[in-house]
């Protein structure tokens, strides 16, 4: 009796649910290349799309993530990397009325500090929360239906690129060959163990003893923030079983490009 109870009253839940209509205008990433003791300033525009008021908060966060999925969003100014305590908002709050648009300005001002060098970022976080909470309803039979509203939350990332930093590096952490959805997929973890921010797509071509090459394939693009990791999956799964020697190649769409070796037997 008492799943039946819990599972109605998650249903009445799930048909109450009432979704955030604003919407952000441009892109979620926000890049400047400055020098120590330079100022920027920026714009994010919100539109309301709906038919009631939107109230929005506005504030800022660390952002880490690695390889094996975790994603921390710390407090703002704890990350080796950030450029959080750089940044002020305006306004901090606000409220958007229907088929209305409003912005939030932004300024970065990097320390005059001539040390700096590489990358730096932290996230705007946008939080669009309705006007009135939870609700507690009746329908014409007089039965409790309850309602709840999601907060649908916006991360625009704030990269700020300061002077020449040396030359990228990459750390190739772990490889991993696994059966997924009847696939047969290549796990690579790869670290951004430089100071600049990289955007890597990753190629896997397998030769066989006699160096012919007997399969390509490849992987989209992922940003790698310094001291973050990230997973690629490439599908190997046309492959026939056999021992290969793997050529693991990172481009970065640029003149930096990083390779790796592994033997690798197919089952």
């Amino acid at each position: 009796m008492k799943k039946t109870f819990c599972l109605c009253v998650i249903l009445l839940i799930l048909a109450n649910i009432s979704f955030a209509q604003v919407s952000l205008i441009g892109e979620l990433t926000r890049e400047a290349t400055l020098q120590p003791g330079e100022k920027f300033e920026g714009e994010i525009t919100l539109k309301n799309r709906g038919e009631t008021p939107w109230e929005v908060t506005v504030y800022k966060n660390d952002y880490l993530f690695y390889a094996d999925g975790t994603i921390i969003y710390g407090e703002p100014g704890e990350a080796a990397r950030t450029n959080a305590g750089w940044l002020s908002l305006s306004p901090n709050a606000l409220t958007i009325l229907p088929d209305e648009t409003a912005s939030i300005f932004y300024t970065l001002q990097v320390p005059d500090d001539q040390d700096l060098s590489g990358t730096y970022w932290s996230i705007i976080m946008i939080e669009p929360t309705s006007e009135t909470g939870p609700q507690v309803l009746e329908d014409k039979e007089h039965k409790l239906k309850i309602g709840i509203q999601t907060r649908v939350r916006y991360a625009v990332q704030i990269i700020t690129n300061i002077g020449d930093a040396g030359a990228p590096e990459i750390n190739f952490l772990d490889k991993k060959l696994i059966h997924q959805d009847g696939k047969r997929i290549l796990q690579l973890d790869v670290e951004n163990s430089g100071e600049r921010w990289l955007s890597p797509a990753v190629r896997v071509e397998l030769y066989d003893d006699s160096g012919n090459r007997m399969a390509r394939s490849e992987s989209k693009k992922k940003r790698i923030y310094p001291e973050c990791s990230v997973r690629y999956d490439v599908d190997l799964t046309e492959v026939p079983p056999g021992d290969y020697r793997a050529l693991v190649v990172l481009d970065n769409g640029d003149e930096h490009v990083f390779g790796a070796q592994y033997d690798l037997r197919i089952q």
